[in-house]
């Protein structure tokens, strides 16, 4: 029985066996991938359905801590569409239609994933969830925040230990000042000094003309919708909860957190492309912006959607104290725990919002 013949590499010129190849991977490349008419249709499909609530998280323990509460159910025709890397899920929360997304971490990845989400899918606002660093020692680990406002601090001027202070600048941070002991030589780093962003945004009334901000607000109807979704009206439980809606304490059955997590609504919060785990930058942080949690997404997420005069709200719970811990840091134990209630903080929101108008403007969001 005669075998079939087998190709003959070897006999080839190395040129062709490499444009043969290429070929071969371009051709099995573009048949597992939708074309891009296809996703159109798709996206066509989706839209025709909205308006959606945007849903945005960071990385996969907030992605599944969400997932695990049961509530997203995914859509039965179109679960999800994958968009520049990213997988779009489709479904609904509550009865609400939402459209979901992981953005990945830091600020770069936030506003892309916000931006592409406004630009291709019928939007009508976005609710950023997540966990963060605690900067504020009436805070707890397990607390959920929903701040009013949200500030970049990531803008420095890195500048030399007898250099000018910039007026511009909002902040300064004399790294000298933190020499032990105190004032002991020159610190040759210097000081930071803090900026503020430019905000571009459809409300303006010229083009190429950004606002200099540094507190971005979060839309002022969502964080009263959120205030009120997260009370307790029953009486008895009030007792038991004072801070209302009761949130998990305990990631298992021995491993609780010593005082029950609370919600509170309308403090600040930072964001930079840095994990804080620091005590002397934390209060710092704390001291001089009085910002009560930090994280690496929020402000760019924000400041997209005002851009595009979106509403947005976010929701973060509390995992770690920012380095004012004693040995490590706790994120990895109670990371979920933190992740978990800021899920649930978004789920009562979203029963609160259900069959309300979106519609919101970002005039008056801007300090």
């Amino acid at each position: 029985m005669r075998s079939s013949p087998t190709p003959r590499f070897h006999k080839l010129p190395l040129f062709w066996l490499c444009f043969w190849l290429a070929l071969c991977s371009a051709s099995a490349a573009a048949t597992s991938r939708p074309a891009p008419d296809q996703k159109a249709r798709a996206l066509n499909l989706i839209n025709r359905r909205g308006p959606y609530l945007g849903l945005i998280t960071v990385y996969p323990p907030e992605e599944t801590a969400f997932f695990s509460t049961g509530a997203f159910i995914p859509d039965p025709k179109l679960p999800f569409l994958d968009l520049s890397g990213r997988r779009f899920q489709i479904g609904t929360v509550h009865g609400q239609r939402v459209v979901y997304v992981r953005c990945g971490i830091g600020m770069v990845n936030a506003a892309a994933a916000t931006q592409q989400m406004v630009d291709s899918f019928v939007i009508s606002g976005i609710v950023h969830f997540g966990i963060s660093g605690n900067l504020n020692n009436s805070m707890n680990i397990g607390d959920v925040s929903v701040p009013a406002q949200i500030a970049d601090t990531s803008l420095w001027n890195w500048q030399n230990p007898d250099a000018n202070l910039d007026p511009e600048d909002i902040a300064h941070l004399e790294i000298g000042n933190f020499n032990v002991p105190v004032g002991d030589g020159v610190n040759q780093l210097g000081q930071i000094g803090y900026s503020q962003e430019q905000l571009y945004s459809s409300s303006s009334l010229l083009p190429n003309t950004p606002a200099t901000v540094l507190w971005m607000n979060v839309t002022r109807r969502w964080l009263h919708l959120a205030a009120a979704a997260v009370q307790v009206r029953n009486k008895h439980v009030s007792q038991k909860h004072p801070w209302g809606m009761e949130l998990e304490q305990c990631v298992n059955s021995t491993t609780c957190l010593d005082e029950k997590p609370k919600a509170v609504i309308g403090l600040r919060g930072s964001t930079s492309n840095i994990f804080v785990d620091n005590k002397a930058y934390r209060d710092f942080l704390f001291q001089t912006f009085k910002v009560s949690s930090a994280d690496m997404e929020s402000s760019a997420v924000v400041m997209t959607c005002l851009s595009n005069g979106q509403p947005v709200i976010v929701i973060r719970g509390m995992s770690d104290l920012a380095g004012n811990q004693s040995g490590h840091n706790p994120i990895r134990t109670f990371g979920s725990l933190a992740a978990l209630n800021a899920a649930n903080v978004v789920l009562k929101f979203i029963s609160k919002l259900r069959g309300r108008s979106y519609a919101g403007s970002i005039l008056g969001t801007l300090l």
